[in-house]
């Protein structure tokens, strides 16, 4: 079993937000960060000099994941420089906040094919390497829309949901190779996903969490670093939930 600090770590959709954290919280480590990106190329560059100036080996790619030629082309070019994830955290996503009479089959498209479609494509393509070495995380950033469902959001919360069965069913044919998968499903978290909220709409939604304010990306990114861990090898299967009390 490797160390921890002889791991790499691939996150998608981590030029910023808990994708930015998460590569952060990695790099305070020691372990080698991928940041992908689909056009955040500043951010991505940013959060890469943050992780690069706390020690860690760091490479940006951009790839969309709604193409699977695309996705093969970053696999291909990151064994080009003998890099192979072991640890793979499906980040990157998109949400879509609005009335589901109001959704055109382009919109479905384009929030299915991000959020499942690239997940799906990424796992596919990294855990082979991980199978085969008898060791991986997978580590899927859900939502607890995902869980419980959300009005005007019922786009995001179906791939969500979508993304918990898939964590569930593959941790299951995965165990036997010693490979984990697990979700993050977190509440509302500080970001700039919340940016569609005016503060009166804000203000409310602090008023329902039991801890009283939002969560931070920051204790997103250690709950992932957590479940990264060669001794949460026993944990597989879960999604777990730090959403301040809000949902049980």
């Amino acid at each position: 079993m490797k160390t921890l600090q002889e791991t790499t770590v691939l996150i998608t959709g981590g030029s910023r937000g808990i994708g930015a954290a998460i590569a952060k919280r990695f790099a305070a480590e020691g372990v080698n960060i991928v940041i992908h990106y689909l056009e955040s190329h500043e951010h991505a560059n940013e959060t890469a000099r943050m992780c690069m100036a706390l020690g860690a080996n760091v490479m940006t790619i951009s790839a969309d994941l709604r193409s699977s030629e695309q996705l093969t082309r970053m696999r291909d070019k990151l064994e080009s420089h003998g890099i192979r994830p072991d640890i793979l955290v499906n980040n990157g996503g998109i949400s879509h906040y609005g009335m589901l009479a109001d959704v055109t089959e382009q919109i479905w498209d384009d929030v299915m094919n991000v959020n499942l479609k690239g997940m799906f494509l990424c796992t596919q393509l990294f855990m082979p390497q991980m199978i085969a070495q008898r060791y991986g995380r997978i580590i899927n950033v859900s939502s607890v829309w995902g869980l419980s469902g959300a009005s005007c959001e019922v786009l995001y919360s179906t791939t969500k949901g979508g993304m918990n069965a898939f964590t569930k069913a593959l941790a299951k044919e995965l165990a036997p190779s010693g490979v984990t998968v697990n979700a993050v499903a977190p509440g509302v978290v500080d970001t700039l996903m919340m940016g569609s909220f005016n503060p009166e709409e804000k203000a409310a939604l602090q008023q329902e969490i039991p801890a009283g304010r939002f969560g931070s990306a920051e204790e997103i990114a250690s709950l992932v670093y957590f479940l990264s861990l060669p001794e949460s090898s026993y944990i597989t299967g879960q999604i777990i939930s730090p959403n301040g009390g809000w949902h049980t």
